[in-house]
């Protein structure tokens, strides 16, 4: 009799061992049907709160709320086995106290079942993490571009390009690895200073616009498929599904308009009375 061997799925330990080890491959997912094709491929799923923009229309990432952000999380666990689902903790979660980030993380986790949370911040987010940390929350820190501090950056613009801003950065990835996070994501950083900060400190590096010096690399998923109609500058585009979709939906509406769509005999291969 065979027995069926289970699917170990990876866990924040397992990424924070891949340290210089094989890149890191990660993307977005907010959907139970996209979340079974990217789990055959990648060791992350990040459930993004890029949502809000993504799915929503939203400008920027700062209305979403911890109930969308948990719904999107059991859609993706339930349509992955064996990434690591990592879910975004949203702009207002966390930043209040470490109770309220424990409380906010606490419930994700529950409630989702996931592996691991995100936040963003460096050195004023390190008490928060350390205090998650020691309290069983695995962390994925992410420093450089902070798109839920938009409102106070002005826009999503690189950083770290003068080298006079480098320490502010490096600060923050050396601060969120010494409080425990298992990983960091570094965005839209120069190269350079990606590279520096992936050699100084010892939890993996994901860049998403910070050069392939990083351990891993994460893009949001749509971006790459090129659904998305505004996509950073750094965004290679693998497929470019965006005019098929259209082109699927036009020869169905099309179709509908002249009643040349197929009928009930056609599904259930009825035949024609007479």
């Amino acid at each position: 009799m065979s027995v069926q061997q289970e699917i170990k799925r990876l866990t924040a330990p397992d990424i924070r061992a891949r340290k210089g080890g094989d890149p890191i491959v990660m993307l977005t997912s907010y959907h139970a049907h996209t979340a079974r094709l990217v789990d055959k491929y990648c060791d992350v799923i990040l459930v993004g709160d890029s949502l809000g923009m993504v799915m929503h229309g939203l400008e920027t990432t700062i209305p979403v709320t911890l109930d969308m952000m948990i719904l999107q999380g059991h859609a993706v666990m339930r349509g992955s086995k064996q990434a690591l689902v990592v879910v975004d903790m949203p702009f207002g979660s966390y930043e209040q106290s470490k109770e309220q980030a424990f409380a906010s993380c606490a419930r994700v986790l529950k409630e989702t079942t996931c592996g691991a949370i995100k936040m963003e911040g460096g050195v004023r987010m390190a008490e928060t993490i350390r205090f998650l940390a020691e309290r069983g929350v695995p962390v994925m820190a992410h420093v450089g571009l902070t798109p839920q501090a938009i409102n106070t950056l002005g826009s999503f613009k690189a950083q770290g390009r003068d080298e006079a801003d480098w320490a502010r950065i490096e600060d923050d990835a050396k601060a969120v690895a010494e409080a425990g996070a298992f990983s960091v994501v570094i965005e839209a950083v120069a190269e350079p200073l990606a590279r520096k900060i992936t050699a100084e400190i010892p939890i993996p590096t994901i860049g998403i616009g910070a050069s392939p010096a990083c351990d891993g690399q994460v893009l949001v998923l749509e971006d790459m498929l090129g659904l998305s109609t505004r996509v950073p500058k750094f965004v290679k585009r693998y497929g470019d599904l965006g005019p098929g979709i259209e082109a699927a939906i036009k020869g169905y509406a099309e179709e509908v308009r002249s009643r040349a769509f197929p009928g009930p005999e056609h599904v259930y291969g009825m035949k024609k009375k007479g």
